[in-house]
């Protein structure tokens, strides 16, 4: 049975609007497509679209009501609805008094690379100890956040929240926002550099997170990175005294002894202030046994079971388009291994890849083949930083090395010929060769930044398949 989140009542209370007609909402949305009954569908506005225009089709489709800022066109003057000066405004007003209610322990998540894996395991490790809510796929940013907070049944017992941003200035309001009890930097690298003067300023960034973190809370960091000490220092000065730093280091509280990976995941020999823990978790590559250190770090500044979050670990997987492997038939006896990496790309994300690559085990007759495509935002950079991946594709022993635009064609050269396979500017034009270069027995890699289009090139080889 679902919860009721919101009536016309409460919902009018949080926002300062006026309420038409008498309804209550299981669920808060943004998206008329995905519309169930019991809705509130919350119309937007955005460069290209006002999501007032789709009022009308949400409330056939069931919605409980409208959150608008005005009557749109369509709809009589009993519909259901919560008028408010902004909607944008309103939805994060939801979110505030969705918080104000909530007595769970929440934690926030950032990070150059990783944090939806590590959001994700976290949700998992915590749902075997209570009821979790999460951040649901990519939204983290100023609408996600108070959308999920919006949606937060007030009996959770933990709640977990993804923060990104691209820009300096765009955690910092989602942190005061959430205001989390624990906050977690997964590490930090050259990942929307072309936006920052400076690694430096990519940390200070990210520590943004510290901002609205509750009294007495905790910030979860990664002791093995350079930056580890400044951003120490800014948790100290948003008043953060409880630092729980993870890593390899010695002096790590949650320390990694040992990691050894398969093409189904790594098993994992930690210490958790000096108390030995071993696990599984259930995807492959050295950095999700770091990530997972993140994971029960914070687990334990939440005050939930580590050892019952660590057994939970083994049930974590990639996700499509963030390493999802997939085995396609394409004849009788006769398959591919598909790892799909289409989703996004930064330079440490692509090396990691390439080792998983590397460590996958092939049939007689198979070979390793990668399909890059450009990493972008990476600004002044980019040219170095693409060329600078060719010791980790000889390293991941890849026979074939397909390309997409214009700065993997500066990798593609720093290559040997007997590598480069075909080269296009979008991946459209390569989707085709791809698939019908793939035969029994090969491990295909497709790694890219979502702006790259990479998934026509996944389409064309899941197209391979037969019955």
């Amino acid at each position: 049975m679902s919860v009721t989140l919101w009536t016309d009542k409460t919902a009018a209370r949080a926002t300062g609007g006026k309420s038409t007609g008498e309804w209550k909402a299981t669920n808060v949305v943004i998206d008329s497509r995905s519309i169930r009954p019991g809705d509130l569908f919350c119309a937007l506005k955005g460069d290209r679209f006002d999501g007032h225009d789709f009022c009308a089709d949400a409330l056939q489709k069931g919605a409980a009501a409208v959150l608008v800022d005005h009557l749109p066109q369509g709809l009589n003057q009993n519909a259901p609805r919560l008028e408010v000066g902004d909607t944008l405004q309103a939805l994060c007003d939801l979110g505030t008094d969705a918080r104000n209610r909530s007595k769970a322990t929440l934690v926030a998540v950032t990070g150059s690379v990783g944090k939806t894996g590590t959001k994700e395991s976290l949700k998992l490790s915590l749902s075997v100890q209570g009821k979790v809510h999460a951040t649901f796929g990519n939204l983290n940013n100023h609408i996600g956040a108070p959308l999920t907070l919006s949606r937060m049944d007030p009996t959770v017992d933990w709640g977990v929240f993804e923060m990104g941003m691209n820009h300096a200035g765009e955690i910092a309001p989602l942190s005061r926002l959430v205001r989390p009890h624990v906050a977690v930097i997964t590490n930090i690298n050259p990942v929307h550099i072309e936006n920052f003067a400076s690694i430096e300023g990519i940390a200070d960034a990210k520590a943004e997170i510290f901002e609205g973190v509750e009294p007495g809370g905790t910030a979860v960091l990664n002791s093995d990175q350079k930056l580890f000490d400044r951003l120490a220092a800014s948790a100290k000065r948003a008043g953060i005294d409880n630092i729980l730093k993870f890593g390899a280091l010695e002096d790590a509280d949650m320390r990694l002894i040992e990691a050894v990976t398969d093409t189904s995941g790594v098993d994992v020999k930690a210490e958790l202030y000096g108390e030995p823990l071993e696990y599984r978790v259930g995807a492959p590559g050295e950095h999700w046994a770091m990530n997972s250190l993140a994971v029960l770090g914070a687990v334990h500044a939440m005050g939930a079971d580590v050892e019952k979050a660590a057994k939970a670990l083994a049930q974590v997987g990639p996700q499509k388009g963030r390493g999802q492997q997939t085995d396609i038939v394409i004849g009788r006896g006769e398959s591919f291994r598909l790892i799909d990496e289409s989703y996004n790309a930064s330079p440490p994300a692509v090396k990691a890849a390439l080792a998983i690559l590397r460590d996958s085990a092939l049939r007689y007759g198979g070979r390793r083949i990668a399909v890059l495509g450009d990493m972008l935002e990476l600004g002044d950079r980019a040219r170095a930083l693409h060329e600078e991946l060719a010791p980790a594709v000889l390293d991941a022993e890849v026979e074939q090395v397909f390309t997409v635009g214009e700065n993997m064609a500066l990798l593609r050269d720093k290559l040997p010929a007997t590598l480069r396979a075909r080269h296009g500017d979008t991946a459209a034009e390569i989707a085709g060769d791809v698939a019908a270069t793939v035969q029994d027995g090969d491990v295909v890699l497709v790694k890219g930044s979502l702006g790259m289009g990479m998934k026509a090139v996944i389409e064309a080889l899941e197209e391979r398949a037969v019955d």
